[in-house]
Formats: C-alpha cells, structure tokens, sequence
C-alpha cells in the first residue's frame, strides 16, 4: 500500500524549524504537486527556487530529508511540471516514497489552506510555535490537522465479493466506501453504506488494516463482512455505475498497489481474507 515505504520512515512530529536554501518544498495548487519526473521518480524544488519572501513551513522528514511546505502566495519554480494527484497515481513509480511524500504533504497543505481564519471569531490564524495547530490571537482558538474517519468494506457472499464502481471519477474495481458520521461506530458506519449503497444486510463485521490516505485527508479503515440474508444487490445508480458480485478467480485488480481496497481485494482472491 501507499504507505509501505520501508526501509525508510515517515517522521511526523511537528519541528518549529525554517528551511536552508536546499530544503525540499512540497509546492502545491488546486489538486496538483511541481515535480520533475525521470526515471520512475520525482524530484521536488528547494527553497532557493522560489522568492525571499514567500513563506514556508515545516511539514515532516522521510527519506533522510526535511519536507517543508509552501504556505500562501508563490510564482511557479521554474522548469518543474504541475502533476495532479491522480496522475501520480498512474506513473511507474519506482516505489511508494514519492507518492506517501506527496499525498501526505498534500493532505497537510489542505488543512494549513483550510485553517487560515478562526472559525470562533473569523480572525486571521498564524501557526503555533509548540505543535501542529493553527492559533487565534485573539481569542486563543487552536484549530488541529483534520482527519476524516472513513471505511472500505468488502461484503462476502460465500466464495464471492461485492464488486462496484463509482458512475463517475476513479474508474477502476472498488470495494464498498463512505465516511463515518457524528455518533457512529465504524461498525455501524460499515452496517449504513452497505445498506445506503447496495441494500444488503451485513454480518460477522471484522478489521482487516488501515491506511492513511492524504488525498482525501482520510483515515481508512478496512473490514470484511458477510451477506446477511437475501444477496440481491440494490443499487444506488446515483453513486455507483456498477455492483456485482464476483467470484474470487474473476476479480480484477486495480492497476497499482497503493489502496488499501486493492490488498483488501487481492488477499480475497487469494483465499487470505482470515
């Protein structure tokens, strides 16, 4: 999965730190990273690629380097490419160091964008000098990095798996998905979209693994269930263009290795779903 970088090491503690002229910058607009990319891996600006004044702070270290992120107004690096997260998605990476970096950094750069003004007061934030949080100065609100608690489940009907896909954006196999919402259990959230989505009763609720997924500032959490009762799947066609159940041998993979739904699908076709 994404995250799966080892040798190496994700640092995520908060360092109040400045960045040197050779610092690595995480420079983001809308949906998109600048990189260069060679050779199955990107190559990222440094402080010195950008103006005096614009500013930075630190995001985290990995791969033996600090990442800092750029924070407020820029002009572009030179001779780098803007790539938009789904593009990454589909390169040839050499590994998944590159692509944790920058789903993380961007999952960082979202909540530092989002958190720029109090929602108490509506006053301008700055960033605290003890923590990862944004502080108000006037009436002392501290604002911390948002994630959003959601599930992947793959819902078992003897030796079959619900099968869907969304009726627009990602266009790849998927599992069941959604977010929890306020006064839930994650079980209760896998009960819920199950129904919401296929209009299956489920049972027999078990965790399988997370992952941390930056593009969408979640937290995904993976369980395994079965059908209960009638299998006949009503679909939501608002949400998904397709839903089905597959048999193990039939399943298609989506082509990386990066989501959790991709393992959770490959270790059901492989008899290893516990």
């Amino acid at each position: 999965m994404i995250q799966d970088i080892f040798p190496e090491h994700l640092n995520n503690a908060y360092r109040n730190i400045k960045p040197s002229g050779e610092n690595l910058v995480l420079c983001f607009t809308g949906n998109g990273v600048f990189a260069k990319f060679s050779q199955g891996r990107l190559s990222f600006p440094t402080r010195k690629d950008f103006a005096e004044g614009c500013e930075c702070i630190y995001a985290f270290s990995a791969g033996g380097q600090d990442w800092f992120l750029m924070y407020g107004e820029y002009k572009a690096p030179d001779n780098y490419e803007c790539y938009s997260l789904h593009q990454l998605r589909e390169m040839e990476l050499s590994g998944n160091l590159d692509i944790f970096i920058v789903y993380t950094g961007f999952h960082l750069w979202k909540w530092y964008m989002g958190s720029r003004f109090c929602g108490a007061c509506g006053q301008k934030t700055v960033p605290a000098a003890d923590e990862r949080a944004m502080v108000c100065p006037s009436c002392g609100n501290r604002i911390y990095p948002r994630i959003n608690p959601a599930v992947i489940v793959g819902v078992i009907n003897e030796d079959q798996i619900l099968i869907t896909k969304y009726k627009s954006g990602f266009r790849h196999n998927a599992l069941i998905a959604g977010f929890t919402e306020i006064g839930e259990t994650v079980e209760d959230t896998v009960r819920r979209e199950v129904m919401e989505e296929v209009g299956l009763r489920v049972k027999n609720i078990r965790y399988y693994k997370s992952q941390p997924w930056g593009i969408a500032m979640d937290i995904l959490m993976g369980f395994y269930c079965e059908v209960d009762g009638d299998p006949t799947i009503h679909r939501d066609d608002r949400e998904l263009g397709y839903a089905e159940w597959v048999q193990r041998k039939e399943i298609i993979l989506q082509p990386s290795d990066h989501s959790l739904t991709n393992e959770m699908m490959k270790m059901f076709r492989d008899g290893r779903e516990g």
